[in-house]
């Protein structure tokens, strides 16, 4: 039996979710094979085998995992002895606080991309992505998308100052080598980077380095 992770997908196969993408790095890193099963938006019935609704779901020859931090969990306790995702003996701690900063600024970060992601999706996904992002945000998709062409400087300079920071001095947020920290934050530049023409980031900035040393490894 196959291992197997669902993936979200838009209607030409193009597989955007940042959640998803940690969860392929890190098998990735793990030397571990998988195949892919894509879910459009509107075809969540086919995670209801996981008692949840929401990708990524890991069918690993029988145990069935979601969320991509203990999808994480997970691989490092049942495979010990591939590469740990959590190096050092503060990795796991530091890749969790990591996460949850990259977690913090998703919503900021779709704002810059949501109509692109709505254009590559079909008639029916568009209708439900449509009505569930502007639920969440409380405006059209138009009005949310606005003026990014002045909002990313802010964006760029003050969101991801912390960022900077930790790949300045060093190859990867994680040291020397990638780890789970850089597949959190990895994950959500390439949604972005695969579901539009617009780059979050600067040539030149030390983020936009690690971005390119992370597409690199792909």
């Amino acid at each position: 039996m196959a291992r197997l992770l669902y993936d979200l997908c838009a209607d030409n196969d193009l597989r955007f979710s940042p959640f998803c993408w940690r969860v392929k790095l890190a098998l990735a890193h793990k030397g571990l094979d998988y195949q892919t099963e894509p879910v459009r938006f509107t075809e969540k019935s086919k995670l209801e085998f996981s008692g949840q609704k929401l990708v990524p779901v890991l069918d690993d020859k029988g145990t069935i995992v979601s969320d991509s931090w203990a999808i994480a969990e997970y691989l490092e306790e049942t495979y010990p002895d591939a590469p740990t995702l959590f190096p050092g003996n503060e990795g796991k701690h530091m890749a969790k606080l990591t996460m949850e900063w990259m977690d913090s600024q998703n919503r900021e970060l779709l704002t810059f991309i949501i109509l692109d992601i709505f254009a590559k999706l079909n008639a029916k996904d568009q209708a439900y992505f449509r009505s569930n992002r502007e639920e969440r945000f409380g405006k059209p998709l138009e009005e949310v998308q606005a003026g990014r062409e002045d909002r990313i400087h802010e964006f760029r300079e003050v969101n991801l100052a912390a960022l900077r920071v930790h790949v300045t001095d060093r190859p990867f947020i994680a040291g020397q080598e990638p780890a789970y920290g850089d597949y959190a934050v990895f994950g959500s530049f390439q949604w972005a980077r695969i579901a539009s023409d617009f780059d979050l980031l600067a040539d030149g900035d030390p983020i936009y380095d690690w971005r390119e040393r992370m597409i690199a490894r792909l």
